[in-house]
């Protein structure tokens, strides 16, 4: 399969800072590549960089097998996180303007079956609500047809409902054959939606690859939680680490260290057993969770 996007030696100074450092990474086709990092870890510049927002320092990106040009962003889509649109137009009137931006455009209606906008095309866009803005810009980053498509962020602010229905739609471009880039601070969101993942933390990326393969690489076993009050005046005879309200046990046998807490007479009550999660990887690679 081609890659899409290729990345060489990036790099991106601000003065004496290196905001990016020498990355290295490629995007295959049809591929949903979810890059990810705290704050100040540079995803946003790298971001910026791949869709010709800002020029690197150094370094080579190559889209669609050839240095990237302004007539190959012309097969790009994005959606950035915020977004300013003229006051006092329908859903329907924003749609037809940026419509004709473009040659070819794709098909206002196909946008709207796509989106699920019809039931608010008419409307003021300017009162929708947030589920309903966040589809309309999906269908403004698709309205030149794209192959490659930018999502920065595009679930922040939303309830949970709209949220899995906008990975529905994701599924639905996934479907199509594109390529798209995804940026987010939900681990759930790049756990179910993202083929693959780069983590970048201090300008430079720490761990790469599909997300399965990462939490099989960086964990065994499952996670025996308990609250730290079930240990009160108990001495537990295994390796575990103390946090703020419980202790955490990795196990590969579950039923075994099961038993060997009740014969050490520690209560199980509250007791989770979880298996790794792409947040246990972001905490233990960078030191912190994702919002912090």
């Amino acid at each position: 399969m081609a890659d899409v996007i290729a990345v060489r030696a990036l790099v991106k100074k601000y003065g004496p800072l290196t905001a990016v450092d020498g990355i290295n990474f490629n995007i295959a086709e049809g591929c949903c590549f979810g890059l990810l990092g705290p704050n100040g870890a540079g995803k946003t510049t790298t971001i910026e960089m791949l869709e010709g927002i800002i020029k690197p320092t150094s370094g080579h990106i190559s889209l669609f097998g050839q240095t990237a040009t302004k007539a190959l962003y012309r097969r790009v889509g994005i959606q950035f996180q915020h977004t300013a649109l003229p006051d006092y137009l329908s859903v329907a009137e924003i749609l037809r303007l940026f419509a004709s931006f473009y040659e070819q455009p794709t098909a206002i209606a196909d946008l709207i079956a796509l989106c699920s906008l019809g039931e608010f095309i008419g409307q003021d866009a300017r009162k929708l609500s947030g589920g309903q803005r966040q589809r309309m810009l999906l269908a403004l980053a698709l309205i030149n047809d794209p192959d490659l498509l930018f999502l920065d962020e595009p679930t922040t602010g939303l309830d949970p409902q709209a949220r899995r229905n906008f990975w529905d739609l994701i599924g639905s471009i996934k479907a199509q054959g594109r390529t798209i880039v995804l940026t987010t601070h939900y681990m759930d969101e790049a756990q179910i939606l993202c083929d693959e993942i780069a983590i970048l933390d201090q300008g430079e990326i720490v761990a790469r690859g599909a997300p399965t393969d990462l939490l099989a690489e960086h964990f065994r076993g499952v996670l025996v939680q308990i609250p730290s009050e079930n240990l009160a005046g108990k001495r537990l005879d295994m390796a575990f680490v103390a946090r703020p309200d419980w202790i955490e046990i990795r196990t590969e046998q579950v039923d075994s260290t099961l038993q060997q807490l009740m014969a050490q007479g520690i209560p199980l009550a509250g007791m989770q057993v979880k298996s790794a999660n792409l947040d246990d990887l972001f905490l233990k690679l960078t030191g912190h969770a994702l919002r912090g």
